[in-house]
């Protein structure tokens, strides 16, 4: 496994401090993100992709995931904003190649009112179906990350959107601090373990998990926080054990926020984390 670092947490930083204090810091890889107010985009991907590659073999810091934050549309629609959607998908899986990046990270979309759950569901499947034709051209994963959108909510859900859509080049992006608060994230690396294919390192301490349902009545699902890794209710003791059983060996990238710990000593509780 590789210690990793997300520009997620980083956003202020230029290209080349992103990387210079990483490589110091003590990481081996990194992820880096298109869209949102970050350097890349698709209007300047030709400029800024090439600079990404350069500093990536200048620090000796290779870039092993993106994020994709700049689909304008919804994979979980049908219609033109979903085309909107895969066709920038399938943008970012061209330009994680040209980084060397072998895995891209998506959140699908979201929900609304008029779109129903089972539609919504139908429609991810079609569209990454579409989607993972370019993902096994480029030799790029698409990773579908579990994030508070009011989908996939399950393990086995997510198990069968993933067997539905038939590519071992569409696969799942595992955060346990986004399913701490629910469930137990060692048990979604059982039941995913051989879809896989990068994952982010949080953790989370909340009510859900100490009082169960009463919380959640009560309306305080959310009453909680992110932690320094560690300090929350991820345990990660069980995590790795389910984590070595299934084989996985990719990256462990960081997205801890840096008010909760220093990048240094996240990077140094990772690599105890990966001795649990």
């Amino acid at each position: 496994m590789q210690i990793g670092i997300s520009e997620i947490i980083m956003p202020e930083y230029s290209l080349e401090d992103f990387f210079a204090q990483s490589k110091a810091a003590g990481y081996d890889v990194a992820e880096v993100v298109i869209g949102g107010n970050m350097p890349l985009q698709l209007s300047n991907r030709n400029e800024v992709a090439p600079k990404i590659r350069r500093l990536s073999e200048q620090y000796h810091l290779p870039v092993v995931s993106l994020v994709q934050w700049q689909c304008g549309g919804n994979l979980l629609e049908n219609g033109e904003r979903q085309k909107i959607s895969i066709e920038q998908t399938c943008e970012g899986l061209e330009i994680a190649r040209e980084l060397g990046a072998k895995v891209s990270l998506h959140t699908l979309g979201e929900l609304t009112p008029e779109l129903y759950y089972e539609e919504a569901y139908e429609n991810a499947v079609n569209a990454l179906r579409v989607i993972s034709k370019t993902a096994e051209k480029t030799d790029v994963a698409l990773a579908v990350e579990f994030v508070w959108n009011g989908f996939l909510f399950s393990p086995l859900e997510m198990k069968r959107l993933l067997d539905d859509v038939g590519s071992s080049a569409v696969g799942f992006y595992f955060d346990p601090g986004n399913m701490a608060i629910f469930q137990y994230p060692h048990h979604w690396a059982r039941i995913l373990g051989k879809y896989i294919k990068a994952m982010h390192m949080k953790d989370w301490t909340g009510h859900v998990v100490d009082g169960g349902w009463k919380k959640v009545k009560e309306g305080n699902v959310l009453d909680g926080q992110w932690t320094a890794l560690l300090d929350g209710k991820v345990d990660f003791a069980k995590l790795m054990k389910e984590l070595r059983a299934v084989g996985y060996d990719g990256p462990m990238i960081s997205e801890v926020e840096r008010n909760l710990a220093s990048i240094e000593k996240t990077a140094t509780t990772i690599k105890k984390i990966m001795t649990l």
